[in-house]
């Protein structure tokens, strides 16, 4: 099926959400023909925001609004979906497009297997009415459940499309770029130079894949990396459970402009509990290149302004290569909890691979190398501590 054809049918004048992978030629479409314009196209921090502006569209105007997203963001839309456009609250309807990964019968990657089996349950307890759309779903088929749909909406109720694996044709992948030259691999290789021994959390998509493809190049190994497959936005929390268990370690957290966005509000409590001992890194390429590069609203957020008025005590930002080197040095030999955002170039390796471990199987490893380090801190750290978490 075309792309621009499933849209037509829907009737639908205002999107937003978070990018997914399956769902790119749908992506690709809104920025070709809307841009980021705000009258037409948000794209969201996250699934549950999204569902937000979606509510406060369809109360200005009366239209149908549509939210697409992974699968995996139904958990972040279940609380307003329940407590607020519930019809049993305030009946509010929308349309919503999801990308179907870890379908049973198909294969995909361990963090959308268990997702992909309860997807269309948590629809279900959601009181979301849906149909499932694939390669062989045909434009008539679209239409006659799209009047299905009109007649729940009519009903203060919502409904969704789940749509598998290789449904719309690939019309020419649309492609994004920003100013920055820095790779990311090279950001990430200099990180792991000066992290050395430091145990490291990192967030998913690319990064992670990327990281775990540095320790290969390098022959080391991988057990002092947590690779967050999953839980897009989490990474950071992680990061400061560690941090704060183990004030003999030096953490360092990897994440990316996407995810920090996505829960925005986990800074503000690392910024209160402000461990000396954690290091949190963003590499901001502006964009969800994982998923194809769609744009995020980095380029309009100030990061390290965030991270200070969060109570963070260094916040800085880089965007080449001799200056990331330099704060790096400096953040290994500080004991203070730091901010370092790096400005990356949007790209990546087309060749580049996936970890091959099994995650239950590195965390254990990544547990016992945490063992190694003892919780030591020195009276004056552990008095600061104390006063930041009055």
């Amino acid at each position: 099926m075309q792309v621009d054809q499933f849209l037509k049918e829907l009737n639908v004048e205002f999107y937003t959400g978070v990018p997914d992978s399956q769902l790119r030629p749908i992506c690709d479409y809104l920025m070709s023909a809307y841009g980021t314009d705000p009258a037409h196209h948000i794209v969201a921090a996250n699934e549950g925001n999204a569902v937000a502006v979606a509510s406060g569209y369809h109360m200005a105007t009366g239209r149908i609004p549509a939210v697409y997203m992974q699968n995996s963001g139904e958990g972040n839309v279940v609380n307003p979906v329940a407590s607020l456009t519930n019809k049993e609250v305030y009946a509010i309807p929308m349309l919503f497009l999801i990308g179907w990964r870890g379908e049973p019968g198909t294969h995909d990657e361990p963090q959308h297997i268990y997702q992909g089996k309860i997807t269309l349950q948590l629809l279900e307890d959601m009181d979301i009415t849906y149909a499932v759309v694939g390669e062989d779903t045909s434009v008539q088929e679209v239409r006659k459940t799209m009047a299905r749909f009109r007649y729940i909406f009519g009903a203060g109720k919502s409904a969704a499309f789940v749509i598998r694996k290789g449904t719309f044709e690939n019309a020419g992948l649309r492609r994004y770029s920003n100013r920055y030259r820095m790779v990311r691999e090279d950001a990430i290789k200099c990180i792991l130079e000066c992290a050395g021994s430091d145990p490291i959390v990192s967030t998913t998509g690319k990064i992670s894949r990327e990281l775990y493809e540095a320790r290969m190049q390098s022959g080391e190994s991988h057990r002092q990396d947590l690779l967050t497959v999953g839980s897009m936005g989490h990474c950071s929390s992680i990061a400061l459970g560690i941090a704060l268990q183990k004030p003999g370690a030096r953490i360092w957290c990897i994440d990316g402009d996407g995810a920090v966005l996505m829960h925005m509000g986990a800074m503000a409590v690392i910024g209160l509990c402000a461990p000396p001992n954690l290091v949190h890194v963003v590499l901001n390429n502006e964009a969800h290149e994982t998923v194809g590069g769609i744009p995020t609203a980095a380029s309009r957020t100030d990061f390290p302004a965030v991270a200070r008025a969060c109570g963070y005590e260094i916040a800085l930002s880089v965007d080449n290569r001799d200056d990331l080197k330099k704060e790096l040095i400096k953040a290994k030999e500080r004991k203070a909890l730091q901010f370092i955002e790096i400005k990356c170039a949007l790209e990546s390796r087309s060749n580049l691979g996936r970890p091959a471990a099994i995650p239950e199987e590195s965390k254990k490893d990544f547990v016992r190398y945490l063992g190694n380090f003892m919780p030591v801190i020195d009276t004056a750290d552990e008095e600061r501590m104390k006063q930041n978490s009055q």
